[in-house]
């Protein structure tokens, strides 16, 4: 029989850093889950992913036993990362860099396990968008 599921924790944390104190204390806190035990786990699983915000999803039991997924790193962060820029344009019109169709190609397989779509040319689309409403222009 499946273990009943009492809620569903959603957190972005700094891969490899994640630490007891306030997101991560405060969300896990409530729902009774050994906070200590998750840091541990989430820092061993995240250390390659070091100086990127990963995104959670943590299961919590109704024996507050937990178990979690690791998700890549939001696209926007991806990009800015790729293109080694600290932010994004704050209008999205006045373009700031350009992405090249290898370097969408590249973020979208990268990202496709996390997007809703299991098409890489509906995938490179969806990057593209994100990375123009942050000002860049993308090639597709």
């Amino acid at each position: 029989m499946a273990k009943e599921i009492t809620k569903i924790i959603k957190l972005q944390i700094a891969a490899g850093a994640a630490t007891p104190a306030p997101p991560v204390g405060t969300a896990l806190g409530p729902a009774g889950v050994n906070i200590a035990e998750f840091v541990k786990q989430f820092n061993d699983q995240t250390r390659p992913l070091i100086g990127n915000q990963v995104p959670v999803v943590m299961t919590v039991y109704k024996d507050r036993s937990f178990t979690f997924v690791v998700k890549k790193p939001p696209a926007s962060r991806a990009i800015l990362k790729k293109l080694n820029i600290e932010k994004g344009s704050t209008k999205p019109q006045n373009k700031i860099a350009k992405l090249s169709k290898q370097q969408l190609e590249e973020l979208a397989k990268d990202k496709m396990d996390d997007l809703n779509t299991p098409d890489l040319e509906q995938a490179k689309k969806i990057i593209a968008g994100t990375a123009r409403s942050m000002g860049i222009d993308a090639d597709l």
